[in-house]
């Protein structure tokens, strides 16, 4: 092996376990560089279809970017052991993630990305789908540096009747939003609808938190997800690019 080969976007990955919610021990998804220079940190919260491996594989696009990253596996009570697919039915099963154990695994996973020993101290979070709601009920509800929705729902309406699971608004906890937030949107989503998301945009305006929206024509729910018919590659890479600029500015030591 060639000793001279530059290795600083060299990291590892793997399960560990993580103290979440009341102490409970839950798996998780770490991804971090293997250089010693500090960095910033990012918690990803999985969809509700799960620990999936299109999100470990999101989780280490991260440390490639120079992120530590750490996604906790939210259903891991509800199915310890099995498949994302039948963990997150069993977590719909029984009602969904709780909001206060969801506030108590990214606690316990931003606790772990800060005691890194190449951490700057800074994190923030990142969530998909259902985790795009839960990333802004962390962010109003922890010490974070930045948050980022993607295209999450029911931040700010009920879930319908006839939803899988209830949801409830969480756009009550706004007045505590702790860091700048970027959110992400399709235009032919319908949870969150165009609507909504201009709501809560109207709200965070009022109370004078620092926010930016962006809404992709064209796009509808799941744009990310390049493994379902919903991908859209246009709207995905400039996404993309928007989420490493948002973190590059907030997470760095700068």
């Amino acid at each position: 092996m060639n000793s001279n080969i530059d290795s600083a976007d060299a990291f590892t990955s793997g399960t560990v376990p993580l103290p979440g919610h009341d102490g409970d021990e839950i798996e998780a998804y770490v991804a971090r560089p293997l250089a010693a220079e500090h960095r910033g940190g990012v918690v990803v919260i999985h969809h509700m279809p799960g620990y999936d491996a299109p999100t470990k594989e999101i989780t280490r696009r991260f440390a490639a970017e120079g992120y530590n990253a750490v996604m906790p596996n939210l259903h891991f009570r509800d199915a310890p052991g099995a498949d994302p697919d039948d963990a997150a039915a069993a977590s719909r099963a029984r009602g969904g993630v709780p909001d206060a154990r969801l506030v108590g695994d990214v606690a316990g996973a931003a606790a772990h990305l800060r005691g890194l020993p190449n951490s700057n101290g800074k994190v923030g979070v990142i969530g998909f789908c259902s985790g795009g709601r839960q990333a802004f009920l962390a962010a109003c509800s922890l010490d974070l540096d930045a948050a980022v929705d993607c295209y999450g729902a029911f931040v700010t309406a009920h879930s319908p009747d006839g939803f899988p699971i209830t949801v409830r608004p969480v756009v009550g906890l706004a007045p505590g939003l702790s860091c700048p937030l970027l959110g992400l949107f399709g235009a032919d989503d319908k949870f969150p609808s165009p609507g909504e998301t201009a709501e809560l945009s109207a709200v965070l305006a009022e109370l004078g938190k620092e926010f930016e929206f962006h809404t992709y024509e064209g796009a509808g729910h799941a744009f990310f997800a390049v493994n379902r018919p919903a991908y859209q590659p246009e709207a995905a890479v400039a996404g993309w690019e928007r989420v490493l600029d948002f973190f590059g500015r907030h997470l760095s030591d700068g």
